[in-house]
């Protein structure tokens, strides 16, 4: 008698915000591989639809419920898809979620998408299932053994969760819980461990990656003992890391970045305001002057250094002086990019109780404030046109024969060229500056 094969269960997986959603988002698939999973880019296919979701952001909330609205439909339609709500969203809401949408079927905090999938066997025997503890075991270690597919040459790699900085328009310390760093040892198998599927490049991640301090065989690590301890994987071509807060730029983390081959010469490090007034309301803990300062310090180490940063514009009480001086310290920094919105409230933080700028007034500096920027970037693009850069190639671009990598200092390049294939790192002429990437020619 012949055997029955068994299609294997789809996954539909939605990620919303930062690059540390974007690598839960990888665990998640990899814990529901081992329940015979495999993910799909269709919600209509689906079998289970999670969406992994993002706090930071004003009504965030609201934008779930709203997104889920549009699956009623589908679960009418398909009384056993599963459908849950992982992320910040999860843990900031947790049963509100399944009291407005009784659709839902699971809710997942960050710290618990490894218990994923005895949830989906709760959810299987017909009951409900939420997670939105802060576990004393170790998620990642718990899915160490997962499949061992081959990768694309860059990867996120998540070396520290939660922060402790509690600035006052931030919802991270109550959603993803206090710093907490893992362990080098287990960082370096992970790293060698997506090296030998094809990785070159590894970003670390963490909510303020440079408070790093895993333990380390001989002791406490900092994020600059750990990056030289990855320098010697062979075959790893190079290493980054984001998010970082400025009291956190060790001096052997800025020295890292004069000696280290494989430490790429770009660094976000937001400022968010260059009002010290501002900056005290926020509690940043650093003023106007002192990152100025960093920022001279750090290209000491490494002239040619890409300066990323953020903003927030229109922060409560924020004044036309209090931003005259943040349009200030971007003209003194000179940015290779930056991030910048305009004040939006989070339910829960300490902003959230005062008066807000007019919505007006804060869209006007946004404009003006991201022109400075666009300006400041443009010409750090223009001024690399016939300059050499190493080229990380990853993916075909939209013409015939065209490969689309990026340049150490992360700048998108797009190469006509037979014979590239993704994973190979080239030496590039750039021939031409656009306004969102580069074009060059092989050496």
């Amino acid at each position: 008698m012949a055997e029955t094969k068994t299609d294997p269960k789809k996954l539909f997986i939605r990620t919303y915000g930062c690059q540390m959603n974007v690598y839960d988002s990888e665990r998640m698939a990899e814990a529901m591989g081992g329940q015979g999973y495999v993910e799909t880019d269709s919600p209509d296919d689906a079998d289970m639809i999670l969406l992994n979701t993002c706090h930071i952001r004003e009504k965030a909330a609201e934008k779930v419920y709203s997104e889920l609205g549009r699956f009623k439909d589908l679960k009418a339609a398909k009384p056993d898809l599963k459908i849950g709500v992982a992320g910040c969203v999860a843990q900031a809401e947790g049963e509100e979620i399944m009291r407005r949408q009784p659709m839902v079927d699971l809710v997942v905090g960050p710290q618990t998408y490894h218990r994923l999938p005895e949830m989906v066997t709760r959810v299987d025997n017909g009951a409900k299932a939420i997670d939105t503890d802060f576990p004393s075991e170790d998620k990642f270690e718990v899915l160490k053994n997962r499949p061992k597919a081959r990768r694309p040459p860059t990867a996120f790699l998540t070396v520290q969760e939660g922060c402790d900085k509690f600035c006052a328009f931030c919802v991270v310390p109550y959603t993803r819980g206090a710093e907490v760093s893992r362990p080098a040892d287990r960082i370096l198998r992970e790293a060698r461990d997506l090296v030998e599927r094809g990785v070159k490049e590894i970003t670390l991640l963490g909510q303020n990656v440079n408070a790093y301090h895993g333990d380390g065989p001989d002791g406490t690590w900092s994020l600059a003992r750990l990056i030289w301890a990855l320098d010697e994987i062979d075959g790893l071509e190079r290493i980054r890391f984001t998010t970082s807060h400025p009291n956190d730029m060790t001096d052997d983390l800025i020295e890292a970045h004069g000696t280290c081959d494989k430490l790429m010469p770009y660094l976000h490090l937001p400022v968010q305001s260059g009002s010290d007034k501002i900056l005290k309301r926020m509690n940043r803990s650093h003023t106007a002057a002192s990152y100025i300062a960093l920022i001279e310090r750090i290209r000491a180490a490494r002239p040619d250094i890409l300066i990323s940063g953020d903003f927030i514009v229109g922060f409560p009480e924020e004044t036309d002086a209090d931003f005259e001086d943040t349009m200030s310290l971007i003209r003194a920094v000179g940015y290779g990019q930056a991030f910048s919105f305009k004040y939006s409230t989070r339910p829960g933080t300490p902003a959230a109780e005062r008066p807000l700028v007019d919505s007006a007034v804060a869209s006007d500096r946004l404009q003006r404030l991201q022109a400075l920027i666009n300006d400041q970037a443009r010409d750090v693009m223009e001024r690399m046109v016939g300059r050499e850069v190493d080229v990380l190639f990853e993916k075909p671009g939209r013409l015939a024969g065209q490969m689309v990598g990026k340049s150490e200092y992360l700048h998108a390049v797009h190469v006509q060229a037979e014979g590239i294939m993704p994973g190979d790192l080239r030496r590039v002429r750039i021939t031409e500056a656009g306004p969102n990437s580069l074009a060059g020619a092989l050496v």
